[in-house]
């Protein structure tokens, strides 16, 4: 018996009183041989449920294990051979796709016995013998291994703990080989085993910055993707041990705690989806509790006092990354729901905390910022109007709390943290707004003579001035006020904060030029002044990122993105601010480079339409003349002789919370503008552009990752893809790619993806395999059957070069397939381009496959004219493609040289072979020798 490999669902003789059993299986069989793996699961899913017999069973679960195995769900691979083998002890067939889970899931010892059990039920099948050679092999590596690691880790830490070894360079080998070995997993067991998390809490209480460091990076080896090992390290440290190393003043060991800690939660996470199950196999504590454990911890630390800004930012980064559920299609928000009952005070006791002079808890620049954006995520994870409730309900009782009663330092305490809900739920702020006094106390606050007073009540002003509830009592209340602080302040710091105001209102039309605020040049001059504190590096980066928020508002206005792409001083200060550690200030950079580059969506109002408002005496939006094509142009050119890709790769490298969905999607839209024109994407990827795109389009908001993605297309198509995206990054282009094939992309969007495909499955068979995992291949096809000539080419191109892989081959030979078909039909178009692309194909294909070339004459009656018409082409390159596939039919079967032979092809390829020395003409002689030697045409007298 020859067993077929796990991708081969085998046939069974029907079985009369199962018919529709019998069918799906069939249905399943054909769509596995397609690689629809998930509609072949559907089918076979569906069989199961009809009754069928235990025989029938045991094929169903093993054909699924066989699906399972090509979508790499090695744990449900293993589930379905195994209820195969329950039904059937000896089915070798079974056995061997569990053994091939099993060794995917590290579990070899498992492994080997379902092979050796395959051996014994059919000793002779040299596949069975070469697979348990190969994991024999495997499993002795693994013993020899561990058994060589054992003493090591010994000596490690006997050096490391060995006060006499202190700042040694054999402590800092040490280290860095026991981070090294705990990254395998191997490694990383072998140290856990070795009494390995005692040791290293040891090496944490030491207090060495350097030891510290090397403890928490072996750590990570150890609890990453492994659920018993992080909660056993937990059980040992001490959560709360663990969580507090965060705190400490330095940098380096908080990050690597943060780390840590991040490392821990995904384990914890993956344990909860799993049901209690890690990837070791092992049932442990329950990881939800354990989760809820750690989150209580990060929550307590937020409030406490002595621990470091760092920490508490790095604290937030991480609630912001935990808590919020991932995708609104999971219906558990309970964690959500637990945080805000449980920290919601914690955290707007952060976000109302001052930077400067420094309050009880010590905070960094970055701090409320991060703040928001958790209540923002938080508030968004909400899922009906009676939890909205609640969490508006606890931040005014939070807000009152200190509003009353608790004099001056009370209210600026309260009015810190309304700011802090407007910057991120804004809805909650608005709600805050309209609590009784507190508008009143800022527009009082803001004539007071104490800077610190001041500084509140005009960024409570700032952020209110957006919020169309208080709009008109802005106007009447705020403006006048703002303009005498900026005329009459005597603190820089007040008067930035006062411009930004300012610019706020004055940029309520948006890009309508015919919706002024300001009388004419008013806005020029406002600018003027923010391009001046930009440029003044005595101020310090906190001060001047209120320059950039106020030119955020005011690069609306053309003239204004005129004037500052112009400003190469202005251009200079502002991307060396957004590569500082002022992180708050890179929403700003990016709308101010959305409003520069003209990347915001825009749609030209239908000329119809626009008559209809005239008539209708209603407001039509005008566009400013300095935003038509070529000054869009002109400023892109600009920025980027400044400098702007460097900038802008440097923001998307940025590890922090700021750093939200929003920001990266306005970031998308710059790059996807600066690489609009084909001169242009040099530069871009010299700058780093192509490596910063990629983070961009797999994270982000749906807009913001399509931008990314033809931005990146772009760059594949007019470059060397691996130039522009050197090693395995190149790998990571095509999942971007691909998403762009969907149809509710534009066609310009799938065209371009197509294209880009195109060059990347020109490249290897690697990136081939890596088109076909993510599915590519039946959104190609349909696009080969598009009405836009060009999509039509581009599909058709690029399933071409993918032809060049055997499953795609495999496609084209399918019994019933009418791919062929297809190609042959293209090659005869008038669409040349579309002719070269099929007739490419075909070239491949009865190369590769000889079987095809019998079934071309079956496909259409028109086949013999649309090769003659090829091989008569004035086109050099479509002469050459129609003589190799004539001469592949022609060596493939005597049967079909002889159709060809007695058609007019005998005098076409007569006539070519007799031309110049040519591809065309050896491929021609090749045909007619080949006839010769069947006997089907006799050579002249001179031997030609």
């Amino acid at each position: 018996m020859t067993v077929s490999g796990p991708g081969t669902p085998e046939p069974r003789p029907a079985d009369p009183g199962a018919s529709s059993v019998e069918q799906l299986r069939k249905d399943g069989n054909e769509l596995f041989k397609c690689g629809d793996y998930e509609g072949a699961l559907t089918a076979y899913t569906q069989a199961l449920g009809l009754g069928a017999t235990p025989q029938d069973q045991a094929i169903l679960h093993r054909n699924r294990a066989a699906c399972h195995l090509k979508l790499e769900d090695y744990d449900k691979a293993e589930t379905e051979a195994s209820k195969a083998i329950e039904k059937d002890g000896g089915d070798v067939k079974a056995l061997y796709r569990r053994s091939q889970a099993l060794e995917k899931l590290g579990r070899l010892d498992q492994a080997v016995l379902d092979l050796q059990r395959c051996v014994s039920l059919e000793p002779k099948n040299k596949v069975f013998q070469e697979a348990l050679r190969n994991i024999a092999g495997q499993i002795q590596e693994k013993v020899g291994y561990m058994s060589s690691t054992d003493s090591k880790v010994e000596q490690m830490f006997q050096i490391l703990l060995d006060p006499q070894e202190k700042g040694t360079e054999k402590k800092q080998k040490a280290s860095q080989n026991l981070v090294v070995l705990a990254r395998e997993d191997a490694g990383a067991e072998k140290i856990f085993r070795s009494n390995g998390v005692q040791l290293l809490q040891r090496l944490l209480d030491t207090g060495e910055p350097d030891l510290m460091l090397a403890a928490l990076r072996t750590l990570v080896g150890i609890c990453s993707e492994h659920q018993s090992r992080t909660v056993a390290t937990l059980s040992v440290l001490g959560t709360r041990r663990v969580v507090s190393i965060l705190g400490v003043e330095n940098q380096a060991v908080s990050l690597a705690a943060c780390h840590l800690l991040q490392v821990m939660f995904d384990a914890l996470k993956e344990g909860v989806k799993k049901g209690f199950r890690g990837k070791e196999g092992a049932i442990i504590v329950d990881p939800a509790r354990e989760l809820k454990v750690l989150i209580s911890n990060l929550l307590e630390l937020l409030t406490e006092v002595g621990v470091s800004g760092q920490g508490r930012d790095s604290a937030l980064t991480l609630l912001i990354k935990v808590v919020p559920r991932k995708s609104p299609k999971d219906p558990n928000n309970s964690l959500t729901l637990w945080v805000i009952d449980q920290g919601l005070k914690k955290i707007l006791e952060v976000g109302g905390s001052v930077q400067d002079p420094p309050g009880e808890l010590t905070v960094t620049a970055n701090s409320r910022m991060s703040a928001s954006i958790l209540l923002s995520k938080l508030f968004d994870d909400l899922k009906c109007d009676a939890e909205r409730e609640n969490f508006h309900r606890l931040c005014e009782n939070y807000i009152k709390s200190w509003f009353e009663g608790q004099g001056l330092a009370g209210k600026l305490r309260a009015l810190q943290t309304v700011s802090c809900l407007l910057q991120g739920p804004c809805d909650a702020g608005n709600r805050a707004l309209e609590l009784s006094g507190v508008m009143e106390s800022v527009i009082a606050l803001c004539a007071s003579e104490q800077e610190q007073e001041q500084l509140v009540a005009v960024e409570a002003l700032i952020h209110a001035a957006g919020k169309a509830r208080r709009a008109s009592f802005i106007t009447a209340n705020g403006v006048s006020l703002l303009k005498d602080l900026y005329r009459r302040g005597e603190k820089d710091s007040i008067r930035i904060r006062a411009l930004v105001g300012l610019c706020k209102l004055g940029s309520a039309g948006g890009t309508d030029f015919s919706m002024k605020q300001f009388a004419e040049g008013s806005t020029l001059k406002l600018a003027k002044q923010c391009r001046k504190w930009l440029c003044n590096d005595q101020i310090d980066a906190g001060t001047r990122r209120w320059a950039v928020e106020g030119l955020a508002y005011l690069t609306f206005d053309a003239d204004v993105k005129e004037g500052f792409v112009e400003d190469e001083a202005a251009l200079k200060a502002l991307f060396q601010l957004s590569k500082s550690e002022e992180r708050s200030v890179l929403f700003a950079v990016a709308s101010a480079l959305v409003n520069c580059t003209n990347s915001y969506d825009y749609e030209e109002p239908d000329p119809k339409m626009v008559e209809l408002a005239k008539y209708a005496k209603q407001h039509v939006p005008e566009q400013h003349p300095k935003d038509k094509p070529s000054f869009v142009r002109a400023r892109v050119k600009k920025l980027l002789a400044a400098g702007v890709v460097s900038a802008m790769t440097c923001m998307v490298k940025t590890e922090s919370p700021v750093l939200t969905s929003s920001c990266r999607e306005l970031l998308s839209r710059v790059f996807l503008a600066l690489v609009e024109e084909f001169e242009d994407r040099g530069t871009v990827v010299a700058q780093g552009g192509g490596k910063a795109l990629l983070p961009l389009a797999l994270e982000g908001t749906d807009v913001g990752q399509t931008k990314a993605a033809q931005a990146l297309a772009k760059l594949t198509i007019t470059s060397n893809p691996e130039m522009t995206f050197p090693g395995e990054r190149i790998y990571e282009v095509v999942r971007p790619l691909v998403s762009l094939l969907h149809l509710n992309c534009s066609g310009l969007q799938n065209f371009e993806a197509l294209m880009a495909l195109t060059n990347l499955a020109g490249i290897s068979e690697r990136l081939r395999q890596k088109i076909l995992k993510e599915r590519a291949v039946p959104m190609i096809e349909g696009y080969m059957f598009e009405e836009h000539e060009m999509i039509r080419r581009a599909a058709t191109e690029c399933m071409c070069n993918l032809a060049m892989s055997t499953e795609v081959q495999d496609l084209f030979e399918a019994t019933g397939s009418d791919r062929l078909k297809l190609l042959v039909l293209y090659s005869g178009e008038d669409d040349e381009l579309l002719r070269r692309a099929a007739a490419g194909g075909l070239a491949m294909l009865t190369s590769t496959r000889p079987s095809l070339c019998s079934r071309i004459p079956q496909v259409t009656t028109h086949w013999l004219e649309i090769l003659q018409a090829l091989l008569l082409s004035p086109n050099q390159e479509l002469q050459h493609r129609g003589a190799v596939v004539v001469l592949n039919m022609v060596e493939a079967s005597s049967e079909i040289a002889s159709t060809l032979m007695e058609s007019e092809m005998l005098e076409i390829l007569s006539v070519l072979a007799k031309g110049k020395e040519s591809p065309v003409m050896r491929a021609a002689a090749a045909c007619l020798g080949k006839a010769v030697e069947y006997g089907l045409i006799r050579p002249s007298q001179d031997g030609k």
